[in-house]
């Protein structure tokens, strides 16, 4: 396990499955340092010869993943370090995009902001059907930038201009099934152990060369998504340090 200053990341395998899980205190929030971590840690299980599927969960059985640190957006003070903390989604994006094994996503629970865009940057996602979404960036004042590619690429433009524009709407995964986002609804977490336990099973004791070809067949003309991702990131850095953006965090945090 891999400790960091804002939650921990951790990487194990079993049975040529390997986990990787990720944890905050905070509803699964993804600040800097675990942004970082959570990319590392993909990239290092991609080249692991003792895996050929990968997992990716959050631990708890709250939230999936409450998406970027309200913390850090709000300490956030000139474009650089704007532009460093989105480049954390970019570089985990990245990482699952180039990875070169299946990547299976556990969603046991609500999922906000960047929590969808891990999800839709699996290659296959099995959730609980509480398991209800929230891309909620552009009522704090930005947008879901960096994301969108990824959210953009698995749902279609409709269906991500959707939860992009009604940014406060929670959409059940009934509905994120139904476009794309979630493979698999389950309705208890014992199901969704076991679905997602099955098909990393059978994907582990499939053809290797077979997945690798698939999963490069899956992310076709995504190559320029290293500069586009790190133009989002620029945007967004830019986004956070105005004023509009700031105050409205400010209320967001406050509850008003």
């Amino acid at each position: 396990m891999t400790k960091t200053e804002n939650g921990t990341v951790s990487y194990s395998v079993h049975n040529q499955i390997g986990t990787v899980e990720f944890h905050h205190p905070k509803g699964n929030s993804l600040p800097g340092t675990l942004l970082r971590e959570l990319a590392t840690s993909i990239e290092k299980a991609g080249k692991d010869t003792a895996s050929r599927v990968l997992v990716l969960k959050s631990s708890g059985n709250g939230a999936f993943c409450a998406g970027a640190s309200f913390d850090e957006l709000t300490a956030i003070g000139d474009l650089d370090d704007g532009k460093s903390f989105f480049m954390g989604f970019a570089h985990v994006i990245n990482a699952m995009r180039t990875c070169p094994k299946i990547i299976v996503s556990r969603v046991h629970g609500k999922t906000v902001g960047g929590g969808i865009g891990l999800v839709a940057a699996s290659d296959f996602s099995v959730a609980l059907d509480t398991a209800s979404i929230k891309l909620s960036e552009l009522s704090l004042g930005i947008g879901p930038f960096v994301v969108g590619p990824a959210v953009g690429r698995k749902l279609g433009v409709s269906a991500f201009s959707t939860l992009a524009l009604d940014a406060k709407t929670w959409f059940s995964a009934e509905w994120a099934i139904t476009h794309g986002l979630y493979n698999k609804v389950t309705g208890s977490v014992s199901e969704l152990d076991a679905e997602v336990n099955r098909i990393s099973a059978d994907l582990a004791a499939s053809n290797p060369e077979a997945l690798r070809n698939m999963k490069d067949i899956f992310w076709q003309a995504t190559g320029h998504w290293g500069a586009t991702l790190e133009q989002r990131a620029e945007i967004s850095g830019k986004l956070v340090l105005s004023d509009y953006t700031k105050e409205t965090i400010h209320k967001f945090k406050e509850g008003k």
